[in-house]
């Protein structure tokens, strides 16, 4: 993984208010590689979702650049997928049609992507069923999906699994691998949950609060697949943690 796919160069971001200025970000440098699984952990309020939108281009009113394959990211595009903690299926649309969005499903490639992803995320039998009679699981998958099919350069994940039970998230955790595997599909991955940190990441990014700054970039070498109960992974996972004890403020809450 030696090719730097994403570059974030030195991004501030301040918000103007009439009650002052707010700094989110302040000089945020980081480069992610092709093939990569980043994630992005740190104390609320301290700029892991803005870092993200601006990655997707959807808040361009920064200081810095981020460039993508060399180019200066300046508007959302195809080449970057967003999963959003909500699913965000469109409610009268099945599965199938959900994830073809505007293509249409007459289309014989159209047709084939559409049914090796719902493969892929291991949804078949699933594809006329619509959104509110899905899990919150298989929901996500259906998102997951529909962002694959465009076949983003990189996928951009806001805690997608946080408001999923434990048991669920677990396993769609696992089938996030699944697909990373199958793809190879560089991600930039914000979460609140170590665990999940620890358990998906190649690299883990700390971010430390008020502003958002860089705090610790922590290098993940355990092998794939992890076992959350090995003495390696409590290892990781208590460095990542005292990492994160000493961000601020001191008494913010972690999902452990």
């Amino acid at each position: 993984m030696s090719t730097a796919l994403l570059q974030i160069r030195e991004v501030s971001k301040t918000f103007h208010s009439d009650g002052g200025d707010t700094v989110a970000l302040d000089q945020i440098g980081l480069a992610v590689n092709t093939g990569e699984i980043v994630s992005i952990i740190g104390p609320s309020g301290c700029g892991k979702s803005t870092l993200l939108k601006i990655v997707a281009g959807l808040d361009i009113d920064i200081e810095g650049d981020v460039l993508l394959e060399g180019e200066p990211i300046t508007r959302p595009s195809r080449e970057k997928g967003f999963i959003f903690q909500e699913h965000r299926l469109f409610p009268w649309l099945n599965v199938e049609r959900n994830i073809a969005g505007n293509l249409s499903l007459r289309d014989p490639a159209v047709r084939r992507q559409v049914d090796d992803l719902i493969t892929l995320v291991k949804l078949q039998g699933f594809e006329k069923t619509y959104p509110k009679q899905l899990s919150g699981g298989m929901a996500q998958r259906v998102a997951i999906a529909r962002a694959l099919l465009r076949n983003p350069k990189v996928l951009l994940l806001d805690e997608p699994f946080g408001a999923l039970d434990a048991f669920t998230r677990s396993h769609m955790q696992e089938a996030l691998l699944d697909i990373w595997r199958e793809n190879r599909t560089t991600m930039l991955f914000v979460t609140h949950d170590i665990d999940e940190a620890v358990f998906l990441s190649h690299r883990i990014v700390v971010l430390d609060s008020r502003p958002g700054r860089i705090k610790s970039i922590i290098t993940n070498d355990l092998t794939l697949p992890r076992k959350r109960t090995s003495t390696a992974f409590q290892e990781l996972r208590t460095v990542v943690l005292r990492t994160l004890e000493h961000t601020e403020p001191e008494k913010e809450s972690w999902e452990i």
